[in-house]
């Protein structure tokens, strides 16, 4: 009774006040010693008849009480038992023994009844987990064990020295026994328990070791691909869990290890602020919560995954990337062969045919000659056009004719127009760099410069190179600066593509003045096959200082 707990107390004490009480109160009624000692049993079926009673209200209450299926199912096989057990024992027993003196059966056959009590407990706590079990489990088989290692202990140190010195048991040989006992209890009690933890639980009361074997298995595992597998199976065998997986952001389904269930505990995978996806665990039994301390430890193994998801996602887009930088290099292939062939060939094949036409009129019409000559000239020049287009599409020419500083010193000339104001700021003289460097360097003033006329309505545009490490590029303007709406088109991503192509960073922000700013960051050594190298261009461009603004 929750309205009243001073009854509680009270219901405990009652019997043993009872069995003080009675005796003394029939005292006086008894005519003999023997009398009065055969009169007091009858006080003990009164009390097990009315606590039988309370017991029996009492389960159905609980089973009333009780809201999850769960439970309800867990009480309802104890309070069948109980109403068959006590409702045998007061129908043949306490009600017979309390009117007629006798019971009308046996108690033996009553006892024989009782033991629906324990099945009834036993189907509600292996089916339902009534209680924690693998706790009550583990205690079992710890102190069951220790148990049996004491008194082994204390057999073979009293047998022993009793053999060894041919005396029989005695004062000494019991306190040499019970000292060797004291000795090596506890580091027997200890070693049995991880050893019965582990069986039942993995190594969750070792976290070094659960995240010193996962860093194992990590660091022998070759293949990108095997990563994340290997993680998931290492975590649901080391703390001995029906399922473990991870789910990478943007995949529809996770990678695990073991039979999903329905509602996993779901911790974030982390790197450097950023979530990757999340690791999907499953309790043991499905009202076994984790433990605080499991918690902890699988939170501090998210986090050590969290590496192994960015290597898996690195990898993925270096893959990716290299994918395209294949589809790419075909494709500009395919459009060179195109107008090679279908512009550039043709061309030259028809001035072929009219240098042999003009050969042959030279003598009989010396006009038609000239003229066809004067033909020939014009395709000739419209075919140096046309190669000189096909190379400015792979290098611009500027690059190797006037350098990289010139090249950009060109680019303001042409692009300075009035009211548009464009200053180059750079050292007299960079580093040798990467021809692929210079190309993105080239193109991405190009493609910022553009943007800055068309779009920006500026007076004034700096474009600024350092090279302290790696080359650093701004380009900052004074014009009205990005909308709130702004969607990056086709020009901004293509810079960010070539900056990401060398392994660089790129941002575009509003200035803090008004107007725009685009910076990147390109690395003067290319990676290629996990070695740095630094790529020279064929023919050393010759720098020319910027001209003072």
């Amino acid at each position: 009774p929750r309205a009243r707990r001073a009854l509680v107390p009270a219901i405990y004490l009652a019997p043993y006040l009872v069995k003080l009480g009675y005796p003394l109160w029939i005292r006086p009624q008894a005519i003999s010693t023997l009398d009065w000692l055969g009169r007091q049993g009858r006080d003990v079926n009164v009390i097990q008849l009315v606590y039988v009673l309370a017991a029996m209200v009492a389960a159905v209450a609980a089973a009333r009480a009780a809201r999850d299926p769960v439970s309800r199912r867990q009480v309802r096989w104890v309070l069948v038992a109980l109403h068959i057990a006590f409702g045998f024992a007061i129908t043949f027993g306490l009600l017979p023994e309390l009117i007629v003196g006798t019971p009308l059966l046996s108690w033996n056959v009553i006892a024989l009844v009782g033991l629906t009590v324990p099945v009834a407990l036993g189907a509600a706590i292996l089916r339902y987990r009534l209680f924690d079990i693998d706790l009550i489990l583990g205690r079992t088989l710890v102190y069951g064990l220790l148990t049996f290692m004491v008194v082994t202990t204390y057999i073979l140190v009293v047998g022993g020295l009793g053999a060894l010195l041919r005396v029989e048991s005695s004062l000494p040989l019991s306190l040499a026994a019970t000292g060797v006992v004291a000795v090596l209890f506890q580091p027997l009690r200890e070693r049995l328990q991880r050893a019965i933890n582990r069986v039942l639980y993995g190594e969750r009361d070792d976290p070094y070791a659960v995240l010193s074997r996962l860093g194992r298995r990590l660091e022998t595992t070759v293949a990108p691909e095997a990563l994340l597998p290997t993680l998931a199976e290492t975590i649901a065998t080391a703390l001995k869990l029906p399922y473990a997986g991870i789910l990478l952001e943007g995949e529809s389904e996770p990678i695990g290890y073991g039979l999903p269930t329905a509602d996993p505990l779901s911790l974030p995978l982390v790197h450097q602020h950023a979530v990757l996806g999340r690791l999907l665990v499953a309790p043991r039994a499905p009202d076994e919560p984790f433990t605080a301390g499991e918690r902890r430890l699988l939170e501090d193994i998210a986090r050590q995954a969290g590496a192994a998801a960015q290597a898996v996602r690195l990898t993925g887009d270096l893959q990716r990337s290299r994918e395209r930088l294949v589809t790419a290099r075909e494709e500009e292939r395919r459009r060179l062969r195109r107008d090679l062939h279908d512009g550039l060939g043709p061309a030259l094949a028809s001035l072929v045919l009219q240098a042999e036409a003009a050969g042959d009129l030279v003598a009989a019409n010396p006009d038609e000659a000239r003229r066809l000559l004067a033909e020939i000239a014009d395709q000739a020049e419209t075919a140096v056009a046309d190669v000189r287009r096909l190379v400015y599409n792979l290098r611009p020419p500027a690059l190797d004719d006037l350098g990289l500083l010139g090249a950009l010193d060109q680019l303001r000339r042409r692009f300075q127009t009035n009211g548009l104001a464009i200053t180059l700021e750079a050292p007299a003289a960079l580093p040798d760099l990467p021809a692929a460097v210079e190309v993105a360097v080239y193109r991405l003033v190009q493609e910022g410069v553009t943007n800055v006329v068309r779009h920006a309505r500026a007076r004034h545009c700096t474009i600024s190179l350092a090279a302290p490490g790696d080359l650093h590029l701004l380009i900052q303007d004074d014009g009205q600066g990005l909308s709130a709406d702004a969607v990056a088109g086709v020009g901004l991503r293509s810079m960010q593509e070539r900056v990401a192509e060398l392994g660089g960073a790129w941002s575009i922000e509003a200035a803090p003045g008004g107007g725009t700013r685009i910076e990147a960051r390109l690395p003067l050594a290319i990676a290629d096959h996990g070695l740095r190298i630094a790529e020279q261009p064929t023919s050393p461009p010759t720098h020319q200082p910027a001209p003072q603004p």
